[in-house]
């Protein structure tokens, strides 16, 4: 019967002591000078589950007059007991401006609403001693001081210049192709410089090949002779024998050609505006020997290049298509939108380096 009661008596106390609260508060340092903070540990160890509250002290609250309240951590909970028990710890940074000896009362703590305390406290706070009699030795308040001056906080400040002048260099550039109606890149080719000899020859064969000889539209290929003539003699004698007619032509040739060629040549040009503008009819071999005439004048007149001819560059612009304008026009507007954005942040920086 002992055994029982005693073993009865051993459960309660366990369970006693298991659902016991128990609240405790330590203090970093006991002695401080005016200014110096410490720091206030308040813990609480209870039940799991249990509704803990701790006291509020907002930042600059007083504990007691003349210990202030610098900030309150977050309160930090640890599970004990295979998380049967709690224990919760929040720390208190504090400081005083005034020397003296403080008495800091019990913490209160509510747990399921029952209120619980810790123990009292004492904190010491010590004044700087000053020498009074030696007053040369206080150094007075200071000047401000600027800042030192560092490339890392320009760095952003001079690369959001440089896009911002980027951005506003292709703003003009893509308005003023999209005003003159042009597009934004040029598609360069690169061909070989032919002899003006002998391209023309080119398009003569070109002339036999495609029978124009013998076609009964003489029109046709009386048209394809002499241009390919007239374009031979505006790159041979450089002027501007497209735009002339054939006896202005003749006329301007006649200075620097042989006789007997420029008469031929005028025979050819006669038989072409005749077929041309006369509604005149050649015989075939009248054909051929217009065309022996062209080749026999291009290789009396023409001038064998000796050295290698040099590439030249051919522009090729195409039009804009709707769609590709409406396309810059948007282009154009995000550009003005990013440059703003650019603005504003470049402000915001210059301000916060000037303060």
């Amino acid at each position: 019967m002992n055994k029982i009661i005693t073993y009865l008596l051993l459960q309660f106390g366990f369970l006693m002591l298991h659902a016991q609260v128990t609240v405790d508060a330590t203090i970093d340092s006991t002695q401080i000078f005016i200014g110096e903070q410490t720091g206030i540990t308040l813990q609480v160890s209870a039940d799991a589950g249990k509704s803990v509250v701790f006291p509020k002290y907002d930042s600059l609250a007083q504990i007691v007059p003349g210990i202030e309240v610098v900030s309150a951590l977050p309160v930090d909970t640890e599970r004990v007991n295979d998380g049967k028990r709690m224990v919760l710890t929040q720390k208190l940074i504090v400081t005083s401006f005034d020397s003296a000896l403080y008495y800091l009362p019990p913490m209160k703590v509510k747990v399921d609403g029952k209120e619980y305390q810790s123990k009292n406290l004492a904190l010491k706070v010590y004044t700087v001693d000053v020498d009074t009699l030696h007053t040369d030795s206080i150094c007075g308040m200071k000047a401000e001081l600027a800042p030192p001056f560092t490339w890392d906080d320009w760095k952003p400040v001079i690369w959001l210049t440089l896009l911002f002048l980027l951005i506003v260099s292709a703003l003009i550039y893509v308005s003023i192709r999209l005003a003159k109606n042009k597009p934004i890149l040029r598609h360069i080719h690169l061909r070989q410089r032919i002899a003006p000899h002998k391209l023309a020859m080119q398009k003569i064969e070109q002339i036999r090949e495609d029978k124009l000889v013998q076609s009964e539209d003489s029109k046709e290929y009386y048209t394809q002779l002499t241009e390919t003539l007239r374009q031979y003699i505006s790159e041979r004698f450089s002027f501007n024998a497209m735009e002339m007619t054939s006896t202005e032509i003749i006329e301007h040739l006649q200075r620097d050609n042989d006789k007997e060629a420029i008469d031929e040549l005028r025979e050819l040009f006669q038989t072409a505006d005749l077929v041309k503008f006369a509604k005149y009819t050649t015989l075939i071999n009248e054909n051929d020997r217009n065309l022996l005439t062209a080749v026999e004048y291009i290789n009396k007149t023409k001038i064998e290049e000796e050295s290698k001819p040099q590439p030249k560059e051919i522009v090729v612009e195409e039009k804009r298509s709707k769609m590709a304008k409406a396309v810059l026009i948007g282009v154009i507007a995000l550009l003005a939108v990013a440059n703003l954005g650019v603005i504003i942040y470049l402000i915001y920086r210059l301000y916060y380096l000037c303060i």
